[in-house]
C-alpha cells in the first residue's frame, strides 16, 4: 500500500476528492465537508448536506467535476496556524473537530489515529481550499476528464461512530487513462453479477432476518449443505494431518477473558456480559483461551508435542450495524481454529507444516493465487523478548521463501503478542480476500502458566502458534459463491444433477437412475413438474446444477441418457457408468489425503 501512497494515481485520486468537494459545495454552498481521502479503488469525500443526493445530483456533479478538471487549474499549498485555519473554517464544524485533534495529536484528515502533533496544512486548486497534507498533482491537466467516474452515494457515520452523525459520503474512481477506467467499470458489473448476497437468494442458501437479528446467518438446506461438504472435507483433512479436534462452549466467565488480556485489548469488540449465579459471562470472541485450557488440562511432557487442536467454533463479536455486509461482516461466525503448542526447536517446522496444509486445503477448493503478508513487531507496545519476535518473524519469512510463496512484510504490522502470516487470495475479478493465517502467540502461555516437561526434567514454556483457514467460514463462502459466480466446485455443490424427463411417462426412469446416483452419494433431484422440458433445462441451469440428465423413449430404450452441463454444453448420452467416471475426477477434489 506504500508504493500506492506515493504513486501518480494516488495523487490523481486525491486530487479528484478535491475536484468532488469543489462542486458539491458549488451545488450546496450551506454544505459541510467532512474528508475525502483516496481509498484502493478510487476514492470518496464525506458531506452533510441539506437534503438526499439523487442519481441526477451524481450525473451533475460529474459534468461539473469534468468541466473544472479541463479548466486545468493547478494545486498550492501553504503551511497555516491553528488560529488562521479555525478562521478559515469557522462554518465547517468537521473541520474544526480535525484541527483540533490534529493539534493534541488526535486523529488526522482522513480520521485516522497518529501518535504525534502536525503542522497544518491547506491545498487550494481554484475556488476551494481543503485542510490536507498531500500529495496531490502538480495540476489538473494530469487528470484526464474521461477517467473519471463517480459511482454511488452511501451512508457513513462521522468517524465511525454510530452515536455521531450520518453523513452522505460519494464514492468516484479516477485512472490514468479512460481504458483503465473501462476495464474497472466492467470489473465492477460483473461483481454486481456475482455479488454473494444476491446468489444467497437466488440460489436459496442462506438469508437473514430482522426478527432474529442484524448480521446472524439463517443456512438454508441447499446452503448448509454445501458449507457441510466444505466442513467435512476441512475436518478430515485436519484429522488425517496430525490435528486432533476438540469442541468448546459458546460463552466463559470473566476471569478467562481477563487472563487472556482480551477485556483488556479487545473489549469493544465483545458482547456485554451476561450475570449467572453472580458471576459475569462473555459470548466468546475466540476460540483460543478454550484451547489453552484443554492443554492445560494435564502436564504435558516435550514427548507429546506438538500437541496441535483444531476446530469449528462460533464466535460472536460486536461489529456496528452500518458496517455489515452480508456473509463478509457478521455478528456471529464460525471460525476454523487452530492451537499449535510446541517446543522452540520445532517452531520452524510447524509453521511450515500450518502454511503447507493452509494452502493444500485452499487449492483442493480451485483456489491458487495467493500472496502472503508478514506482519512484525509493532514499533510502540508489544510483549515478548527481543530474541523470541526476531526467531519469529525470520521463521515466517523463510517458511514462505522456502516454499516460493509471493510475499510482502507489513512492518510494524503484527499483534502485540506476535508476528504473523496472512494469506489472501486474488479471486477471477483480481480482488483480494483474507483467508489463512498463522500466527504467534508469546501471550496467553505466559498469562495461562503453560508449561511442559522438558528433556532435562525442567519445566518451560511452550510457544504457541495460532492458525485459522479458512478464516471465517461465512467470509470463506462469500469468497467461493463470488469467485464461482455460484457454479460451485461438482464436489461442493448442494444438488449435482437434476434429472427431466420429458413427460410423466419417464418419471418412473428417473426416479430409478436418481436411486442409483443416490447409491453413489450423487446429490440429485428429479423434476417431475409439469412444466415444459426447456424450461426445466432453464432452472437447472440458474441453480448452477452442475449436470442435467434428459430422458425420453429412445433413451430408456438404450438405457441411457442425454447430458448437458450448466455451462450449456451437450455431452451427448451416457449409461450411468460412463458418468460415474465422467466426474470422478471431479469427485477426487473432495477426498482430503495425508500431505508430505
Amino acid at each position: 500500500m506504500s508504493d500506492y501512497n506515493s504513486s501518480k494515481l494516488y495523487k490523481i485520486r486525491h486530487s479528484t476528492a478535491h475536484v468532488l468537494a469543489q462542486a458539491v459545495l458549488e451545488m450546496f454552498p450551506e454544505g459541510k465537508i467532512a474528508i475525502g481521502p483516496p481509498i484502493k479503488d478510487g476514492f470518496y469525500y464525506d458531506f452533510e448536506l441539506p437534503r438526499s443526493l439523487t442519481d441526477e445530483d451524481l450525473e451533475a456533479l460529474e459534468i461539473r467535476m469534468k468541466a473544472i478538471i479541463k479548466a486545468g487549474h493547478t494545486f498550492s499549498s501553504k503551511v497555516v496556524d491553528p488560529e488562521e485555519a479555525k478562521t478559515f473554517f469557522k462554518n465547517q464544524p468537521y473541520k474544526i473537530e480535525l484541527i483540533e485533534d490534529l493539534l493534541k495529536g488526535g486523529r488526522d484528515e482522513n480520521g485516522e489515529k497518529i501518535q504525534e502533533s502536525v503542522s497544518l496544512s491547506f491545498y487550494t486548486q481554484d475556488t476551494f481550499t481543503d485542510l490536507c497534507r498531500g500529495p496531490h498533482v502538480e495540476s489538473l491537466k494530469e487528470v484526464k476528464p474521461d477517467a473519471v467516474k463517480l459511482l454511488r452515494v452511501a451512508g457513513a457515520y462521522w468517524r465511525g461512530d454510530e452515536t455521531r452523525p450520518m453523513l452522505q459520503r460519494i464514492y468516484g474512481t479516477a485512472f490514468e487513462s479512460k481504458k483503465e477506467l473501462d476495464l474497472y467499470l466492467e470489473r465492477l458489473e460483473e461483481a454486481k453479477k456475482r455479488d454473494h448476497r444476491a446468489l444467497g437468494k437466488k440460489l436459496d442458501l442462506f438469508s437473514t432476518s430482522e426478527m432474529v437479528g442484524q448480521g446472524l446467518t439463517l443456512w438454508h438446506p441447499k446452503g448448509a449443505t454445501s458449507r457441510y461438504l466444505a466442513e467435512r472435507f476441512s475436518m478430515e483433512a485436519h484429522r488425517m494431518n496430525g490435528y486432533e479436534l476438540v469442541y468448546t462452549p459458546h460463552i466463559g466467565r470473566s476471569e478467562l477473558w481477563e487472563t487472556s488480556g482480551h477485556l483488556q485489548f479487545y473489549k469493544e469488540s465483545m458482547y456485554r456480559p451476561m450475570d449467572i449465579e453472580g458471576d459475569e459471562y462473555y459470548l466468546k470472541p475466540m476460540n483460543c483461551p478454550f484451547h489453552v485450557h484443554i492443554y492445560k488440562s494435564d502436564m504435558r511432557s516435550y514427548r507429546e508435542l506438538p500437541k496441535r487442536f483444531a476446530e469449528f467454533g462460533t464466535v460472536y463479536r460486536y461489529e456496528r450495524s452500518g458496517v455489515l455486509q452480508g456473509l463478509t461482516r457478521v455478528r456471529g461466525f464460525t471460525q476454523d481454529d487452530a492451537h499449535i503448542f510446541c517446543t522452540k526447536d520445532q517452531v520452524p517446522q510447524e509453521i511450515e507444516r500450518a502454511v503447507k496444509f493452509s494452502l493444500y486445503v485452499l487449492e483442493s477448493f480451485g483456489l491458487k493465487d495467493f500472496t502472503a503478508y508478514i506482519s512484525t513487531r509493532p514499533p510502540k507496545k508489544s510483549i515478548g523478548t527481543e530474541e523470541e519476535w526476531e526467531i519469529a518473524e525470520k521463521t515466517l519469512i523463510e517458511t514462505v521463501q522456502k516454499l516460493n510463496i509471493k510475499f510482502e512484510v507489513d512492518e510494524g504490522g503484527g499483534a502485540f503478542y506476535g508476528p504473523k502470516i496472512d494469506l489472501k487470495l486474488r479471486d477471477v475479478l483480481d480482488r483480494e480476500w483474507q483467508l489463512s493465517t498463522v500466527q504467534f502467540d508469546f501471550n496467553l502461555p505466559r498469562n495461562f502458566g503453560l508449561e511442559y516437561v522438558d528433556a532435562d526434567g525442567q519445566k518451560k514454556i511452550p510457544y504457541m502458534v495460532h492458525r485459522a483457514l479458512f478464516g471465517s467460514v461465512e467470509r470463506f463462502f462469500a469468497m467461493l459463491l463470488e469467485h464461482y459466480s455460484g457454479s460451485l466446485p461438482f464436489w461442493l455443490a448442494p444438488e449435482q444433477v437434476t434429472l427431466v424427463p420429458i413427460s410423466d411417462k419417464h418419471v418412473p426412469y428417473a426416479e430409478e437412475l436418481f436411486e442409483k446416483l443416490s447409491d453413489q452419494n450423487i446429490r440429485a433431484h428429479v423434476d417431475s413438474r409439469t412444466e415444459r422440458m426447456q424450461a426445466k433445462i432453464r432452472d437447472a441451469e440458474m441453480r448452477r446444477v452442475p449436470y442435467i440428465f434428459v430422458m425420453g423413449d429412445r433413451d430408456i430404450e438404450a438405457g441411457v441418457v442425454s447430458v448437458r452441463s450448466r455451462d450449456f454444453k451437450d455431452l451427448g448420452t451416457m449409461n450411468l457408468d460412463q458418468f460415474f467416471e465422467h466426474v470422478k475426477p471431479e469427485l477426487a477434489h473432495g477426498v482430503p489425503r495425508r500431505i508430505d
